[in-house]
């Protein structure tokens, strides 16, 4: 059941990128993130209004924990993702996308404790290495630069939040985790996303406000009501 839920979430976040790249055409970068940050924050108060969740720091849950992952999940990934987006072909996407499983099992082994088999580790590595060469392969390597370090660095930002969320939703339900850190950082992102908004909202296609609801209502919260309970059942790793 874990490994079904989270290649549920996998499909849910497998737009991300695209939606992303689609709408930094039209949008600031940093727009797009506090903006996908605050809507999907938003929402996840309703939520959690709705189903009454006690705050999680009353049953155990380290405030510390939660701000993680909104550093990591709500502003660090989507943000370097972005900007990383606008100075580098499609393909490159491709490196983040390899290198996050194994990021993630490197995180999990010391955030949450687990210890994946040097077989299993040895063979994420060999699968990240395939990712990356059929990428550039396919679509130019080209020379490395800043965007590259960007997405590298989100893709360690990214399974960071990933390997703390996983710890967390053992405890308490995948989707309260997700949708408190939400919470927690809407008081920094609602003030950015107000100061970054652009000067002419109706120069912004429609296709590009479509991209922010996809990647702040899908990408931001609902494929993480998935994807944590799936760590939670199969392992982070």
């Amino acid at each position: 059941m874990g490994l079904l839920l989270g290649l549920v979430g996998v499909v849910l976040f497998g737009a991300t990128v695209p939606a992303t790249r689609y709408a930094v055409r039209w949008l600031d970068p940093a727009f797009l993130t506090f903006a996908r940050a605050s809507l999907a924050g938003i929402l996840a108060a309703a939520i959690l209004v709705t189903w009454r969740s006690p705050p999680p720091w009353r049953r155990g849950i380290a405030i510390r924990d939660l701000l993680t992952i909104a550093a990591c999940l709500m502003v660090g990934f989507p943000l370097l993702m972005a900007y990383g987006s606008v100075t580098v072909p499609s393909s490159h996407a491709g490196v983040v996308l390899g290198i996050l499983p194994l990021a993630t099992t490197l995180a999990a082994t010391v955030l949450a404790g687990e210890r994946p088999s040097l077989t299993f580790v040895l063979i994420s590595g060999l699968g990240c290495a395939l990712v990356i060469a059929f990428a550039l392969r396919n679509g130019g390597a080209g020379d490395f630069g800043s965007g590259d370090a960007l997405l590298g660095l989100a893709a360690v930002l990214c399974a960071i939040g990933y390997a703390v969320s996983g710890r967390l939703s053992r405890q308490i339900a995948g989707w309260e985790v997700i949708c408190w850190s939400l919470v927690l950082g809407l008081p920094v992102a609602v003030p950015v996303m107000l100061f970054t908004r652009p000067d002419t909202l109706s120069t912004v296609p429609p296709g590009a406000w479509a991209a922010l609801i996809y990647v702040a209502a899908v990408s931001q919260l609902g494929a993480f009501f998935f994807w944590n309970k799936g760590l939670a059942l199969g392992g982070i790793a």
